[in-house]
């Protein structure tokens, strides 16, 4: 990152939002440099702009970090989500993590279920797999005669499956509810395949309340 990019990624990180004028004189550039930094952050994701009107005058553009931009600061939730999941087996035992981790991706998929009432198998892959991407994961999905193969090309808990496996148990589950239908692993990312995969057996429904 350029170093005059990275101080307004730095200030806007600390103050939340500021105008041109006020970079400017943080930075001492000219408004025409901070904004030319502003248009690079900008095309690359990490800053958004918006019209903010002041007492007088016309509205001022204010900039603010995007999630993706706010994203590239660190944070601690992967540690934290391996601790939680390593104590929760030392104090609850494998059999309970696993389900514990079924109850978590139940909750996960429960805002999604309304868009997939009503649909039929082919649509009901297409939006499981939108609903995938949506989260953050790279996927695609094909049909094998009666079956559904959701490939899932990205984990989007790599710092976190790395190290406790259990947690690959939640994603299957959360694929299942979707899908409303039986939903086997048969490649895992984490045994070094391409990807994830889902094989969905759409003639064999997942029982409604979720029961195996």
């Amino acid at each position: 990152m350029q170093a005059t990019r990275q101080e307004i990624l730095d200030y806007l990180r600390r103050h939340g939002h500021a105008s041109v004028r006020e970079l400017g004189g943080q930075l001492r550039l000219t408004p025409t440099g901070i904004r030319q930094h502003l248009t690079v952050l900008e095309r690359d994701g990490l800053v958004e702009s918006r019209e903010e009107r002041g007492h007088v005058g016309r509205p001022a553009l204010v900039y603010r970090l995007t999630a993706v931009g706010d994203a590239l600061y660190p944070k601690r939730y992967e540690a934290l989500a391996n601790a939680l999941i390593e104590e929760a087996r030392g104090l609850l035992g494998p059999d309970a993590l696993q389900k514990l981790m079924k109850k978590v991706a139940a909750r996960f998929a429960q805002p999604y279920l309304v868009r997939l009432e009503g649909k039929a198998p082919p649509e009901r892959a297409a939006e499981v797999t939108r609903i995938i991407q949506e989260r953050g994961s790279l996927a695609e999905w094909t049909r094998e005669g009666d079956d559904f193969l959701i490939r899932q090309q990205t984990c989007p808990f790599p710092g976190v499956a790395t190290k406790n496996s259990a947690v690959c148990a939640l994603e299957v589950e959360f694929v299942r509810r979707l899908a409303g239908a039986d939903a086997r692993l048969t490649t895992s990312l984490l045994r070094g395949d391409g990807a994830c995969t889902y094989r969905i057996r759409a003639g064999r429904p997942w029982p409604r309340n979720g029961a195996a």
